[in-house]
């Protein structure tokens, strides 16, 4: 048997991956900027940078009653994607 009300959720959620997939192609065109401006590869890795990113995630994840568990890892895992990626494309 077939569930129509999980068919419809699931579907909602693939649109909404989609525009998670438009933010992320707006962030790494960012990100190519800031690289541009880096000059050595231990510029890439700002522990200052990322603590305060991750602090004004969890500040807002309460704010807005989300789960600072979810946030906090999701944040984590896209800044060590986006270091890696710094690190792939670094040309000096």
């Amino acid at each position: 048997m077939i569930n129509y009300k999980l068919l419809k959720i699931r579907e909602k959620l693939d649109k909404l991956d989609d525009k998670f997939l438009i933010l992320i192609k707006k962030r790494t065109l960012l990100v190519n900027q800031v690289l541009k401006t880096k000059q050595h590869k231990k510029e890439i890795i700002d522990k200052k940078r990322i603590k305060k990113i991750l602090s004004n995630i969890r500040k807002k994840s309460k704010k807005k009653k989300i789960d600072i568990k979810i946030t906090n890892k999701i944040w984590k895992s896209m800044i060590q994607a986006f270091i890696n990626y710094e690190f792939r494309n670094f040309k000096k």
